[in-house]
């Protein structure tokens, strides 16, 4: 409950900061929900708050349909995290529209906090996931084509992109950092799997996910 309380305060902290900042992004087409940085916050918001209520009620359905939303929500910011610091190391100007820059703090509430306290989540307080290679993968690929999209049809209506380095690439180089995506979240889903298995002790886990890993490495090769 301390955990669950805990990320709920810092994700509304992250909209209250969204309320109050004004740009051009705001008053455009889709808002702030152009961001995939924004669509996981709320998805993790959503799952934190389903949390909080299981623990409350100590409702099996709620838990069951907390650890659901935990599936997506989870390795959906570990992928965030690993994009955002990642381009940021290459260059900010990449994942900051012109003068958006944010300071640490913000930064750490959106691009940090989310999966951090997700992850916690799921090694500490949750059951083992269920979800299969397939499963993961198709998932990965489902959440990463339909960002594509709506981002594509945002720019249909604003004129413009989120993100600078959208701006950057072709039709084909927006595909293929798409699929890139999907397979670095499928990786992270399966990364969390084999963290949950060392945690926990569950060998078969750590087995499973290292296969997962491999076949699809193998395939990509």
């Amino acid at each position: 409950m301390f955990l669950h309380t805990a990320g709920i305060i810092s994700f509304l902290a992250s909209f209250k900061f969204l309320e109050e900042w004004e740009t051009e992004i705001s008053s455009s087409f889709g808002g702030h929900y152009q961001f995939l940085t924004i669509i996981g916050l709320a998805l993790a918001l959503c799952t934190f708050t389903v949390g909080l209520i299981a623990d409350i009620t100590l409702s099996p359905s709620l838990f069951q349909a907390k650890n659901y939303l935990a599936v997506c929500s989870t390795p959906l910011e570990v992928l965030i995290s690993i994009l955002f610091w990642g381009l940021c190391a290459i260059d900010k100007d990449l994942v900051f529209p012109p003068d958006s820059e944010l300071s640490f703090l913000p930064n750490f509430g959106f691009h940090a906090a989310p999966g951090l306290f997700l992850t916690l989540d799921l090694l500490l307080f949750s059951p083992p996931w269920t979800i299969d290679g397939f499963a993961t993968v198709a998932l990965s690929q489902t959440i990463a084509f339909l960002y594509w999209f709506w981002v594509e049809y945002c720019y249909t209506q604003n004129g413009w992109y989120p993100y600078p380095i959208f701006d950057i690439l072709n039709t084909w180089q927006r595909a293929a950092l798409f699929a890139f995506s999907a397979f670095l979240m499928t990786g992270s889903t399966m990364l969390l799997k084999w963290l949950y298995g060392k945690a926990n002790g569950l060998e078969h886990f750590q087995a499973e996910a290292i296969g997962v890993l491999t076949t699809a490495r193998a395939k990509a090769e």
